[in-house]
């Protein structure tokens, strides 16, 4: 007797793996803002990562000039072209004196694609990867897809937002297949002190584990803070560390999508067999407009740094002037990090929001100010703002939230 095939009640409509991956809660608040804007509410916009600036205009003409090249409309290896990896590799050596070959650059649709494929390459079923939190929301997302189990290592305002060789040694198990290390920070905007970077990196060589390190905000810290990037610092590390970095946020470029992955020969070439199926290159033109971006001067960088620099002040010393939020310091990237702790529970336009979440979703209802709360970053009770924004929105939106959390009642 033949088994009857399955009846579509029997089956999973979709898999469980694709139906466990939670949305992007960045680009969920982000796309709410537009779409009261595009109701013609004037919404100030707190939630997306990106900096408000234009593309420099050198990296926009480069991009002009591939369009009218044949060349370039044609593809090219999965790992990108080789000027763009020869650039890339120049260019690591000259930002963080790194010192890597262009066969070990894997140029990718930007740095999500970077990371999704680095645990792709490192993760088998039940392999646990320390995540610090706060973290970026896709980090755990990429894990889990990539079939590994996120452990996640909490921190808070205490430290700074750092974690502790000690706090990972308590997370460590016999099933930790690597540490996931972000500095400059996304969401906190914390930055590790040289000694804390390589006490973490001689940690992860000792315990024999992979470090995959994003470095995508590399060049947006402030005041007497400085990167260091962990295999300069720790070398013999190098054989078991991937770097993720992208031109998004250093050059304005978000929507280009181009980012990078680095590391070991045999870890970039299944990378890269893993990405030849999944999406093949990246677009020939974004590619030559990162390497007009990466071969130029840091001169644009330079301003917008100052100008984040200026608005990070500013909103510090706005959010703290408000009662019932604590907002430490971020020293690099262009998020603040502020508790809402001191809110919650209190009256509030006929509410008592318990939870981040029910406070941004009161802020957007009622001022039109858009945060996303931090329970999207492993750690509720905090609000992630962007001060990637223009300095007049900036103050205009820290001075509706002052206003309606003015009115917080006990």
């Amino acid at each position: 007797m033949t088994t009857p095939p399955a009846t579509p009640t029997q089956l999973h409509r979709i898999s469980r793996r694709a139906a466990a991956v939670a949305p992007s809660a960045t680009l969920a608040v982000d796309a709410k803002a537009k779409a009261l804007v595009a109701a013609g509410e004037h919404v100030i916009g707190f939630g997306a990562g990106e900096p408000d600036f234009p593309t420099p205009a050198h990296i926009v003409e480069a991009a002009i000039a591939a369009c009218k090249d044949p060349a370039n409309h044609h593809y090219t290896p999965t790992c990108g072209i080789p000027a763009l990896r020869e650039a890339l590799a120049a260019k690591t050596m000259r930002d963080s004196g790194f010192s890597v070959t262009a066969a070990q650059v894997l140029v990718t649709n930007g740095g999500k694609q970077a990371v999704a494929n680095a645990f792709s390459v490192l993760c088998d079923p039940g392999d646990e990867v320390l995540v610090l939190a706060p973290f970026w929301t896709t980090y755990p997302e990429s894990i889990t897809l990539a079939g590994g189990t996120p452990v996640i290592v909490s921190s808070d305002e205490r430290s700074g937002f750092r974690s502790s060789v000690e706090d990972l040694e308590a997370a460590w198990t016999p099933r930790t297949k690597a540490l996931l290390f972000v500095s400059p920070s996304n969401p906190t905007g914390a930055v590790y002190p040289r000694a804390e970077i390589e006490a973490i990196g001689r940690w992860a060589l000792e315990r024999g584990i992979w470090v995959l390190t994003d470095e995508i905000y590399e060049h947006l810290v402030y005041g007497g803070a400085e990167h260091h990037s962990m295999p300069v610092l720790v070398p013999e590390l190098a054989d078991r560390c991937l770097v993720a970095n992208g031109v998004a946020k250093t050059y304005a470029m978000t929507g280009w999508r181009v980012g990078w992955l680095i590391g070991p020969s045999d870890a970039i070439a299944a990378a890269t067999n893993i990405q030849s199926h999944e999406t093949s290159n990246v677009s020939n033109v974004a590619q030559r407009a990162a390497l007009a971006a990466v071969s130029g001067d840091l001169d644009d960088v330079a301003m917008m740094r100052a100008a984040f620099d200026r608005r990070r002040r500013t909103m510090c010393t706005m959010l703290n002037g408000i009662e019932g939020i604590v907002c430490v310091e971020p020293e690099g990237a262009f998020y603040a990090y502020p508790s809402v702790k001191g809110l919650l529970g209190r009256e509030l336009r006929g509410q008592r929001p318990s939870s981040s979440a029910e406070l941004a979703e009161l802020c957007i209802n009622e001022v039109k100010v858009a945060v996303v709360p931090g329970e999207a970053f492993g750690a509720p009770g905090y609000f992630r703002m962007s001060y990637a924004l223009g300095d007049d929105d900036l103050v205009e939106g820290v001075s509706r939230l002052a206003e309606l959390f003015a009115e917080a009642q006990d």
